[in-house]
């Protein structure tokens, strides 16, 4: 699976910020989601969540993904 990256931009506000969400396989045979945000062109900041299985990390990453979609990120 790719990347899924948002980005939301509101030029009144001078707010532009990005949302990024990938899997990862773990040397220990587990998938990693990993978050990472801020602003865009400035380094953000990254969690790595570990789950045992690839369906538990896609369903976790499909939530985080509607939750930023009903905060306005496209």
């Amino acid at each position: 699976m790719t990347a899924i990256m948002l980005t939301r931009v509101d030029h009144r506000c001078n707010m532009g910020r990005y949302y990024k969400l990938d899997i990862q396989p773990t040397l220990f045979g587990e998938c990693s989601l990993m978050r990472e945000w801020g602003r865009i062109g400035r380094a953000g900041t990254v969690r790595i969540e570990t789950y045992s299985s690839r369906g538990q990390a896609d369903m976790a990453m499909i939530s985080k993904w509607a939750q930023k979609r009903k905060r306005g990120y496209q």
